[in-house]
């Protein structure tokens, strides 16, 4: 029988007698401040001291005799050695190791780092980071990495049953890598800071600016929907930190724009209180498949030449429901939606096709965002 996925379907509703509430939010929950961006590093290193679940390809071990020879202290043995009997461990993984350095992170600090096999190791439980740089992406080494791997999880083999919890092959050191190079930003820049919306929207800059002007005089002005330079008040400019702090704790009211988030993966629906439907009228019907095995057995009666078969019966059959007509009336809101379709009996699986289809029609008044 093939059955429908289950879907949630969210409908954000917020009505109070006449008008909408707005969330007041702070401006630095939805701002960035240009210029305290963090920069990403990465190596490549190796993780020792593994408990036989290391890796067996000739990649890692090359890596490790390579090691080795710089530390110079293999050079001369395996030279002498044939190239196939050079080294065979299992305790060994190479590995990439990962870390964001943040725009405030001074030289000394101790940064999160992540290590990520690359080859067939089965787990990196137990093992430790060797001496590994992190550069970043001028290739400039920032920050040096080294420490026992942790991974959060564990693996019980048997010889005819495992048990593993959690994904063993990616680990991380917490306060692993120390910082050798700065990297600051720098956000104040001819007197005045920027500010960087994380959803853009023009509303929403004006309603900031608005506020802002409101407290501290003319000193902010709108660039564009994702951008608002601040200048900062000659009595505030050797006072920088604090005019930011004050700023980000005023509470302003945001905009968003009319959209339906589908995550397909998970079966999630979500729908805003800006969700708008034209006069519009919705058919649907439902397909339901069934679908079934049943073996039977042919066997030949006694002594007769042959052999027992297993012979697969296939069943198929299918049920359409009778196509229902409702009718949505103008200044249809997504709470409308939702009993237009509770009223049509529809199925969660078809929620998405719904959607998708009235958007075509024109008579949806919002993005769909599939992720």
């Amino acid at each position: 029988m093939v059955k429908s996925s289950k879907y949630i379907l969210v409908l954000c509703t917020s009505v109070l007698t006449y008008q909408y509430v707005y969330a007041q939010v702070r401006i630095k929950d939805i701002t960035d401040v240009a210029g305290a961006h963090p920069n990403q590093l990465f190596g490549f290193g190796l993780v020792v001291g593994l408990d036989g679940t290391g890796s067996r390809s000739t990649f890692t071990q090359q890596v490790a005799v390579e090691m080795l020879q710089r530390l110079g202290t293999t050079t001369q043995i395996f030279s002498q050695l044939p190239a196939e009997s050079v080294i065979r461990s299992t305790s060994i993984s190479a590995v990439m190791v990962t870390a964001e350095l943040s725009p405030y992170a001074r030289k000394g600090s101790k940064i999160d780092v992540t290590v990520s096999a690359i080859d067939d190791a089965r787990s990196l439980q137990g093992g430790t980071l060797i001496f590994t740089p992190l550069r970043g992406a001028d290739g400039e080494i920032y920050a040096v990495a080294q420490g026992p791997v942790s991974v959060g999880g564990f693996s019980i083999t048997g010889q005819a049953a495992a048990i593993q919890k959690n994904h063993l092959n990616v680990g991380r050191i917490p306060s692993g890598a120390v910082v050798e190079k700065e990297a600051l930003g720098n956000i104040v820049k001819y007197g005045k800071i920027t500010l960087l919306l994380k959803s853009p929207d023009f509303t929403t800059v004006k309603n900031i600016c608005n506020t802002i002007n409101s407290k501290y005089s003319t000193c902010s002005v709108p660039i564009d929907a994702g951008t608002i330079q601040i200048y900062i008040p000659r009595d505030r400019i050797r006072d920088v930190v604090s005019f930011i702090s004050e700023i980000g704790q005023i509470s302003v009211s945001p905009d968003t724009t009319a959209k339906i988030v589908i995550n397909e993966r998970t079966g999630t629906v979500v729908a805003g209180e800006h969700v708008t439907i034209s006069p519009v009228a919705i058919s649907h019907g439902n397909l339901y498949l069934g679908i079934s095995e049943r073996a039977a057995v042919s066997q030949p009666s006694a002594f007769a030449p042959g052999q027992t078969a297993i012979l697969p019966r296939t069943q198929v059959g299918a049920v359409e429901q009778q196509a229902r007509f409702v009718t949505l009336p103008p200044t249809t809101t997504v709470a409308d939606v939702a009993r237009a379709l509770n009223a049509l009996g529809v199925t969660p699986r078809d929620i998405i096709a719904i959607f998708q289809a009235l958007k075509q029609a024109g008579a949806l008044h919002a993005d769909i965002i599939i992720i």
